[in-house]
């Protein structure tokens, strides 16, 4: 056995002796990525996930047919398509033709599973590890429990046989390189989303994540993604492995640069394509070959449409900020895509409201995905981390009023100020030129707008006068305070603007300016202020008794529409398979992945205010 680990240089290798290893564990080192996984020699299981002692005890070598669908479509369709199963469109599709896979059989003529020539192999713990450890211990050196844990962060996971959350770096079994880069980026530990998404994600499966924004989304994704792209092993000038979409300019941009800081040490490369800039650079990019791209729905169809990309190798694809996406009305653009992309893929989605279009197209887009909740989804969350204070103030006196929060800040400190129109913008950046304020818009160029923002990183202009395009996708980590000026539209546009503070279990400082003109929002906001136990102004309590803000149902709210009729087997407990094929095992929630009744519209409120007024504030 010593001799089938060691044969090829390329092939596993013994890792050093690890005593705190339960037996009969044995460290293995992936001689062509050099990342250590575990193989235990009784039950010829191999997983990335430092085993347990539970993890010890001998389990069947068929897999349930519930997991058999996860094994056999990582093995065969994400980095080693079968054409064997080419007439089954979503090779997933119906459980009655995939038959149960054997670890035993698959790995008994090799010994310990090569990871690359497995592509999945910790989708062994789907069929056998995550059986027995259930919802156990933490994995790593945690004294919770696997569900301790999750209550005590707020995580809420629906699923079948869903791992429990790693609590530490080192439990990870990442390789060193990007533990190294972890670390030199000031990180302790996962984030509640990372702890728990990374072990479901490296087993191969589908996610939905729900959470805040701030919380760590972007690396709960990207690193599987490196794991993802090592064990594949493709020809970057082939076209990417890894496609993450995203709604804005500036997030993708961020995406990118978080790419490069922690892939670069594992010679993953990552470009990025959005509009507003030239095509030809990114073009030349594309030709000399990718592993990850990162893109905007929009520019992202203009180079297919172009033929100059191919998304064939494509099996692991991103929709970060989904609900975003949709509001701005991404939603053709991104079916078009994912057309493009093969339909034996991982799929992982991250929303920070789950409203019904949301829902919709998960349900038509991703199979059997595990849900990770972190917080409460039934109502618009804000993040408990920022202290928001709600001013009832008449229209002449806050200018006044915004001179006074920014001299009682620390000098230097970053702060954001929103309003609701561009002129306001710009005039409010002029009156407040004393304290280094810029302004940024729709209106702005790209020029001119990269150059604000950058000023604005570095601190020489610490205060940023925007308009709501700021609000989406800007991820700058050491923002201070925000202050709303103006109330937007809802409340669901009020959370994401404050979500800009409080970022990465940073604490943050919001100041709201509501008046009269804002009172049918008065009842929403209260909800949300006692949802993150903040304090209710007696003045907003009093708009809300005189009927502010109950006139019109909040979209994101569980409602009974849908979108009946349509193709891909979605039923009370089920998702439908890729791009509308058939359904396999579903999910029942108590939060329906989609209603049976009603027509077709897209709830309440139309996305149509995104369409007709904030779409032409972006460069796509």
């Amino acid at each position: 056995m010593a001799s089938t680990a060691t044969a090829s240089s390329a092939g596993p290798r013994y890792a050093a002796p690890d005593p705190t290893l339960p037996k009969p564990w044995k460290g293995l080192v992936d001689g062509k990525t050099g990342y250590l996984y575990f193989w235990n020699p009784v039950t010829n299981v191999t997983q990335y996930e430092r085993p347990t002692s539970a993890d010890s005890v001998p389990k069947p070598s068929v897999a349930p047919i519930s997991s058999s669908v996860q094994v056999q479509q990582s093995s065969e369709g994400r980095c080693g398509y079968s054409p064997g199963k080419e007439n089954d469109r979503d090779g997933r599709g119906s459980e009655a033709k995939l038959e149960p896979v054997s670890r035993t059989d698959q790995n008994a003529r090799s010994g310990p599973v090569h990871s690359h020539n497995t592509p999945n192999v910790t989708s062994s713990s789907v069929s056998g590890v995550s059986s027995a450890r259930g919802h156990g211990s933490v994995t790593g050196g945690s004294n919770l429990s696997g569900d301790a844990y999750r209550r005590q962060h707020e995580i809420t996971v629906t699923g079948d046989e869903v791992p429990p959350p790693f609590s530490s770096f080192e439990s990870t079994g990442f390789p060193s390189e990007l533990l190294r880069e972890v670390h030199n980026a000031g990180f302790s530990a996962p984030t509640p989303i990372q702890a728990q998404s990374w072990p479901i994600a490296l087993q191969g499966r589908d996610i939905v994540a729900i959470a805040k924004t701030g919380s760590g989304k972007t690396l709960g994704y990207l690193v599987p993604g490196f794991m993802h792209i090592k064990r594949c092993g493709n020809d970057s000038q082939m076209g990417p492995t890894v496609l993450v979409l995203s709604p804005t300019r500036e997030l993708a941009t961020q995406i990118q640069d978080e790419a490069q800081k922690f892939g670069g040490s594992s010679r993953i490369t990552c470009t990025c394509l959005y509009g507003g800039a030239p095509k030809g650079p990114q073009l030349r990019e594309i030709e000399r070959g990718v592993d990850i791209v990162v893109a905007t729905p929009g520019r992202l169809n203009d180079i297919l449409e172009m033929r100059r990309v191919s998304l064939q190798q494509v099996s692991y694809l991103v929709l970060d900020e989904a609900d975003r996406m949709l509001d701005m009305g991404f939603e053709p653009q991104i079916r078009k895509i994912v057309k493009e992309v093969p339909t034996r893929r991982q799929t992982l989605m991250y929303t920070a409201t789950w409203p019904r279009e949301v829902r919709k197209i998960a349900a038509d887009l991703l199979v059997n995905p595990v849900q990770v909740n972190i917080g409460n989804i039934d109502e618009l969350v804000a993040n408990k981390s920022i202290t928001q204070n709600v001013e009832v103030l008449a229209p002449m006196v806050k200018h006044r009023r915004l001179e006074q929060i920014l001299r009682s800040q620390e000098p230097g400190s970053k702060i954001i100020v929103f309003c609701s129109t561009k002129k306001m913008c710009d005039q409010l950046a002029r009156n407040l030129s004393q304290f280094g304020a810029a302004s940024i818009h729709g209106d702005k160029s790209q020029a001119d707008r990269d150059y604000v923002l950058g000023q604005f990183r570095s601190g020489r202009s610490p205060v940023l006068v925007a308009t709501d395009v700021a609000a989406r996708g800007l991820d700058i980590k050491d923002i201070r305070v925000v202050i709303n000026y103006d109330f937007p539209t809802g409340v669901e546009d009020y959370v994401h603007r404050i979500g800009r503070t409080g970022r990465a279990g940073a604490t943050g400082l919001a100041f709201t300016f509501f008046g009269d003109q804002d009172s049918k929002h008065a009842s929403d906001l209260i909800k949300v202020l006692e949802g993150a136990n903040q304090q209710v102004p007696a003045e907003l309590r009093e708009m809300a008794s005189r009927g502010g803000g109950m006139g019109r149902p909040r979209r994101w709210a569980p409602s009974s529409g849908g979108y009946d009729g349509e193709r891909g087997g979605r039923t009370d407990s089920g998702y439908g398979g890729r791009d509308g094929g058939r359904g396999g095992r579903g999910i029942s929630t108590s939060s329906s992945w989609h209603e049976k009744s009603g027509g077709r519209g897209y709830g309440h409120e139309s996305s149509d205010r995104y369409v007709g007024g904030l779409v032409s504030l972006y460069c796509f």
